[in-house]
């Protein structure tokens, strides 16, 4: 017998869920068991989630891409994130986080759990206070673990929890002024909780008791960033260090106890720190899978940060980020309507394609080179198959039609493509 998959990874046990992992990946089970056994990979899994078709995140693995999505209260309407859910499993994310911070957040969950074969995430922290239905001073400790709880038991795959924040990082914000400050979210209600009664973040003091919960359900630790840089003027400064440090501390007791962990990154942050910022993590996280949010790569583009993002996602997984979260149009602005979450989703996806290309991930080259015969052979119908999103290369297909239909009205009858193929058969050639 086995509690989690990393205990079961480490006593040479092969599980299902392994086994469809490596499948997926084409990699030999065993490699991928050597993988979770030392945390280099994590397939979240949680036991509650039955409909999940398993995925996993790490390394020698394509980079997975993560949908954000939840009912807020000036936003509430439970159909329309199910149907964004719904758009996010059409259009092959691996995971979905449900940030919903008002309302009936579990009736929300359990649905989305019911119908999603992706994995599912959450920041129990953001139930926390609707749930409970108190001001933030007043949550106990107790009453924080029963919030975390009651998202494993609904079958989370993966949480997101503030761990790192201790009193000694907070006191870097404090000391180390900044931009924008903190703007992690759950980073942010739990520094404000710390300092209105002057306690140790119970995360962290009471690291034990989140593992047991943990170590129950087989739910993975992301850790998160709560001093993520907001800015690029804040990126890689010494709040994030410090708190990146405690990461990894924290990373090597969850391991202890058979917990599988992700690392979670900025951010924002100029183009010349990534790589860095990667190598770093995986230095001091000891190898653990990271999960990165962007990073946007500069901050003057709101209405267009899936672009930004999409930038730095790229660059991160060429230098081994292994999890993307979407960014999508509307990010600093509003909640997202389901056109700007399927414009965050494909840009997420191509990021994350092509950084599985640059770091040499078996076979995410044969879908380019599948594409590029197709050009080459001026097969329309076949360019628009292989597309990522066939839907919108039909849309612009059908607005504008050329003379020729083995053109398009780029080129016309100066198409090179078509005109090379004539040439090096040996054909006539006329462009008039």
């Amino acid at each position: 017998m086995y509690t989690t998959q990393m205990d079961a990874a480490k006593k040479g046990i092969i599980t299902e869920q392994m086994r469809l992992v490596a499948r997926e990946e084409n990699l030999e089970p065993e490699l991928l068991r050597q993988l979770v056994a030392s945390g280099k990979v994590a397939i979240p899994a949680n036991r509650h989630h039955t409909s999940l078709s398993p995925k996993g995140v790490g390394e020698k693995l394509r980079t997975k891409i993560n949908v954000n999505l939840g009912v807020s209260k000036d936003c509430y309407d439970m159909e329309l994130e199910l149907e964004k859910a719904k758009k996010a499993i059409e259009l092959k994310a691996e995971a979905i986080m449900d940030l919903s911070c008002y309302g009936k957040t579990r009736e929300f969950r359990r649905k989305l759990i019911e119908i999603a074969p992706v994995m599912i995430g959450t920041v129990p922290m953001y139930d926390a206070i609707g749930m409970l239905d108190k001001d933030l001073k007043d949550i106990t400790v107790d009453e924080f673990f029963s919030v975390v709880e009651r998202h494993a038991e609904d079958g989370v795959d993966f949480m997101t929890i503030h761990c790192g924040m201790n009193r000694k990082t907070a006191e870097r914000v404090k000391n180390n002024k900044r931009l924008t400050n903190i703007v992690s979210r759950g980073g942010s209600i739990l520094f404000a909780w710390m300092e209105l009664n002057n306690q140790e973040n119970p995360f962290y003091e009471y690291y034990d008791r989140l593992l047991d919960i943990c170590e129950k359900y087989d739910v993975t630790i992301s850790l998160g960033d709560a001093c993520r840089p907001g800015s690029i003027n804040d990126s890689t400064d010494a709040a994030q260090i410090e708190e990146l440090i405690t990461l990894g501390e924290l990373t090597k007791r969850a391991w202890a106890r058979n917990v599988q962990v992700m690392i979670e990154g900025p951010g924002h942050m100029a183009l010349n720190e990534i790589a860095a910022n990667m190598q770093l993590e995986k230095k001091l996280c000891h190898g653990a899978p990271f999960y990165v949010l962007g990073p946007l790569v500069t901050d003057i583009a709101p209405g267009y940060d899936h672009i930004t993002s999409a930038i730095g996602g790229a660059i991160a997984a060429a230098n081994g980020a292994d999890f993307l979260c979407y960014v999508t149009p509307a990010e600093h602005l509003r909640l997202p309507t389901l056109d700007d979450v399927k414009e965050g989703i494909i840009a997420a996806r191509i990021a994350a394609h092509a950084g599985d290309i640059a770091k040499g991930i078996p076979g995410a080259r044969e879908w380019d080179n599948q594409m590029s015969a197709a050009r080459a052979d001026v097969d329309f119908p076949r360019m628009i198959e292989l597309s990522i999103d066939p839907e919108k290369a039909t849309q612009y297909r059908k607005e504008s039609k050329p003379e020729c239909e083995d053109t398009c009205t780029m080129c016309g009858k100066m198409c090179p493509m078509k005109n090379m193929k004539k040439i090096l058969h040996g054909e006539d050639l006329s462009i008039l």
